[in-house]
């Protein structure tokens, strides 16, 4: 298939066209900066399946024939990124939903949206399964972020039903591995830095919120069987294995063998206690779960931060 991956640039973005092309497909990335990295995609230049557009994917945009699907992985995604860019979160979510899948309309390709598991807000059901709508606050600081998304998924939806267009939805939940970024605000990079670089692990409230870490390529595999199923309402994607946030900083301190002490600050507004995915949906329909351990998992992104490290030491620094 030739298929158009919008946010080819960013984390999950250039995983996902590692694994399109390595199945065979034909991949034309699609990315304006705003928040993805040159590096993650670098390594894909001179691929012959693989072209770059940089295209704000907001504004109106068109690509010649044939395409066999829309994939949109567009969106700051961190905390960081989406609180220092807001409006651009909620237009992507919106204009640039709306654009992608008139792109898919237009071209009579299917289309699959990265939605996330803040979706369901702080949630009061637990674990949380596709059928739950949520406990989000529309007003809130993530409020740009969360409701980019549920506003994606309703357009993504009534397209669907008003036009036929063959649509998948993934609801992400988190994600780690190489290529994330250092200083992107989630807990797993947080966790590392400041471990790598001998300075306090610094957990938000008491430590007793959970999370589910599921690695990235786990992550890839979900979303390329649910891209090639045709299953239109939301799948949960994320590893069920769920622990607290103070237990995953000891975690960090064994596997990097820091002796980083773990402080504590206080629990940003609407922050989710718990985030654990029912993911018998995904099980039943694709015959997915996650198979990487958290340890193998976090060796690997460990590896990887390490040798950002060395690259940037100045030379003759020990």
């Amino acid at each position: 298939m030739r298929l158009i991956l919008a946010g080819v640039a960013g984390f999950i973005g250039s995983h996902f066209a590692d694994r399109l092309l390595a199945e065979g497909h034909s991949v034309t990335g699609i990315d304006n900066f705003l928040t993805g990295s040159p590096a993650n995609i670098a390594h894909l230049q001179g691929h012959p399946h693989f072209e770059f557009v940089e295209q704000d994917v907001c504004q109106p945009f068109d690509v010649p024939d044939p395409v066999d699907g829309v994939l949109h992985l567009a969106s700051p995604a961190s905390p960081k990124d989406y609180l220092q860019h807001p409006l651009e979160t909620l237009e992507v979510g919106s204009s640039g939903t709306r654009n992608l899948l008139e792109l898919a309309r237009r071209h009579g390709a299917r289309f699959l949206l990265a939605s996330t598991s803040e979706c369901y807000g702080d949630p009061l059901e637990h674990p949380q399964s596709e059928t739950y709508w949520g406990n989000v606050n529309p007003v809130g600081p993530r409020s740009c972020y969360d409701e980019s998304k549920r506003f994606a998924e309703a357009l993504t939806m009534a397209t669907h039903r008003t036009y036929k267009v063959r649509s998948n939805i993934a609801r992400i939940f988190n994600t780690y591995g190489p290529r994330m970024k250092l200083d992107d605000g989630r807990v797993v990079p947080a966790f590392l830095g400041q471990a790598l670089r001998g300075e306090p692990i610094t957990i938000f409230g008491d430590g007793s919120q959970t999370r589910s870490f599921c690695y990235v390529s786990d992550m890839v595999d979900g979303l390329y069987r649910l891209m090639l199923s045709g299953e239109p309402y939301p799948v949960n994607l994320g590893n069920p294995c769920e622990m607290t946030i103070l237990d995953f900083a000891r975690r960090i301190q064994a596997l990097t063998g820091c002796a980083s002490p773990i402080a504590f600050e206080p629990l940003p507004q609407d922050d989710p206690k718990r985030r654990q995915p029912d993911i018998g949906k995904a099980r039943r329909l694709l015959g997915w779960e996650p198979v990487v351990t958290l340890d193998d998992g976090l060796r690997e992104t460990i590896a990887y931060f390490r040798g950002l490290a060395s690259a940037h030491r100045p030379a003759g620094a020990v």
